[in-house]
């Protein structure tokens, strides 16, 4: 069975679930991933991205996961030329565009909202001090107006079904030069004749998002380029920034991610945060932990129960105790 979300509803049953496959993995939740294979009793799990999220890292890390790398592009692909610019290249951006359009490739322009209306409520741990938010209906309309002889549409999540088919068809199809969207780009989208990604508020998205997205372009035989466009000048953003501008390596991506913003909550739906380590380092002390880990099972195998270690006992209860009640 192949599904969207859809087939972690509750009134989707299995009769006998042995394989659960879960492509793009950060697009779902802990809990969206554990019900998902919670409709059996222990299937085989084979989860995929492009960007591990830092979650992921940190239970390969612990044993919980094993790994396969796939660490070349696809036969065809070539490498995406990233770059971090503020508004005041605008004019610049617009030129570059133009260039390109008149070789014949095609545009995405991101941004992170719908249109403009009343202010929406502001995602978890940004502050309201900040540039404003562009919108993908305005922006649309701007590149119109300063560009009016490119052909050029708008697509959202607030579009009907129809509509929205009907616009990426249309540019699949080499009808529009620039495709102005929200997020509906970020994945299944496949036009190898896009040349450029261009995400504007980019400081608004995370590392797994504009890795995703800047691998909307670069799927043809051209030369393809990623311009991140944000004003923020925190430390924090330029650090993510360079990261992108750096390499295009996802895993390279997920352990900068890891380093910068923790791994959240391994055995709950918490995703961010430091990780309950007071020594360890999950960047440096990869080897160290794979050690441990290789103890773990040797002492499990020989003793099950932990019969023999008491302390371990105490400690492993302390822990489940301490994350059942975060659960609760």
């Amino acid at each position: 069975l192949i599904g969207t979300h859809a087939v972690i509803e509750k009134d989707v049953q299995f009769k006998n679930l042995g394989f659960v496959v879960i492509d793009e993995q950060h697009r779902f939740g802990v809990e969206q991933r554990a019900a998902l294979i919670g409709k059996a009793g222990r299937p085989h799990v084979l989860v995929m991205s492009a960007t591990p999220i830092p979650r992921t890292l940190a239970l390969l890390i612990y044993g919980e996961l094993d790994v396969s790398i796939i660490d070349e592009l696809p036969p065809g692909r070539r490498k995406v030329s990233t770059f971090c610019v503020d508004s005041r290249y605008h004019p610049r951006l617009l030129a570059f565009v133009q260039k390109l359009c008149a070789e014949g490739r095609q545009i995405f322009v991101v941004c992170p909202k719908v249109e403009d209306e009343t202010e929406e409520d502001e995602p978890s741990g940004f502050s309201t001090d900040r540039p404003e938010l562009l919108s993908a209906v305005d922006t649309a309309e701007r590149f119109r107006e300063e560009l009016p002889k490119l052909r050029i549409g708008c697509v959202h999540g607030r579009l009907k079904p129809a509509e929205k088919d009907r616009i990426m068809r249309a540019f699949a199809d080499g009808e529009l030069d620039i495709l102005v969207a929200t997020t509906v780009v970020e994945v299944g989208v496949d036009v190898p004749n896009a040349a450029l990604m261009l995400v504007e508020n980019a400081e608004r998205f995370g590392l797994s998002q504009l890795h995703q997205l800047r691998g909307r372009v670069g799927r043809g035989p051209y030369q393809s380029y990623c311009v991140l466009v944000t004003d923020h000048d925190s430390e924090d953003t330029r650090a993510r920034m360079k990261i992108l501008c750096e390499t295009n390596d996802g895993f390279r991506i997920a352990e900068e991610d890891l380093r910068l913003r923790g791994p959240g909550d391994f055995f709950g739906s918490r995703q961010h945060g430091l990780p309950e380590l007071h020594i360890a380092d999950l960047g440096t002390d990869t080897r160290t932990l794979q050690e441990a880990k290789d103890a773990a099972l040797k002492i499990l195998s020989e003793d099950p129960e932990l019969s023999r270690y008491p302390l371990l006992q105490e400690r492993i209860a302390l822990l489940l105790e301490k994350t059942e009640g975060t659960l609760n």
